[in-house]
């Protein structure tokens, strides 16, 4: 079992975007805590199972970000769960889960599977759109829902989620400001190493995913050693 407390850098994968397996391979040895695969559009089971097998030629753990039912298999290390607390939907919420969980509940092994509560702060991105989030937060607002996150629903990680665009470091140091046991993930637009630097200053575990088709030696920049 691995420890994400332990993580402080994760690089994660679309499978519905191409990587060379000379990237991959840079990727997978460059020494990042982990490698995430997952995506908004386009995920299918087929192209899931393809990069987790090449993926599975390095040492570095492996996890699937659950998008569907459908493209739930077993291999990885281990499985991320969201749940969008900013959404006006609430089949993003609970509904999806809810449906999965009458499913298959009786066979997960839970020790396996961590829920992530989102905070989507890019009204600009797939992701915002798809789930109908509310990104017109203030501080106070990130912070409530990192509170909620915690104190409420007691989830194991608070993921804000900036897709494609950098955050407000102030959004990201507020909402740590509100977590004592929950950890804070942060995704979004980190294209350098002054960025993956500065993130890291204030969240546990900094996400970097699309640099990564861009420029994959800006990509690399940013494995804090």
């Amino acid at each position: 079992m691995y420890d994400v407390r332990e993580w402080r850098h994760v690089f994660k994968l679309d499978p519905n975007k191409t990587i060379s397996d000379e990237a991959l391979e840079k990727l997978c040895e460059s020494g990042t805590d982990a490698i995430i695969i997952g995506g908004t559009d386009g995920v299918t089971l087929e192209n899931i199972l393809n990069l987790m097998a090449r993926v599975r030629r390095y040492a570095v753990p492996c996890g699937l970000e659950i998008s569907s039912i459908e493209t739930v298999t077993p291999g990885f290390d281990l499985y991320f769960i969201p749940t969008v607390l900013n959404s006006a939907d609430t089949k993003w919420i609970t509904g999806l889960q809810h449906e999965a969980l009458k499913e298959y509940g009786e066979l997960m092994n839970w020790e396996e599977f961590l829920v992530q509560g989102y905070c989507i702060l890019n009204e600009d991105c797939k992701a915002a759109k798809l789930t109908d989030a509310n990104t017109k937060l203030t501080k106070d607002d990130v912070a409530a829902y990192a509170m909620l996150a915690e104190k409420m629903f007691h989830l194991p990680i608070f993921y804000l989620e900036y897709s494609g665009s950098y955050g407000d470091p102030s959004f990201v140091a507020e909402a740590k400001k509100k977590l004592d046991h929950t950890l804070l993930f942060y995704g979004g637009g980190i294209t350098s190493r002054s960025q993956a630097e500065e993130m890291a200053e204030l969240a546990d575990v900094i996400i970097v995913g699309n640099i990564i088709y861009e420029d994959i030696n800006a990509a690399l920049q940013t494995v804090l050693k």
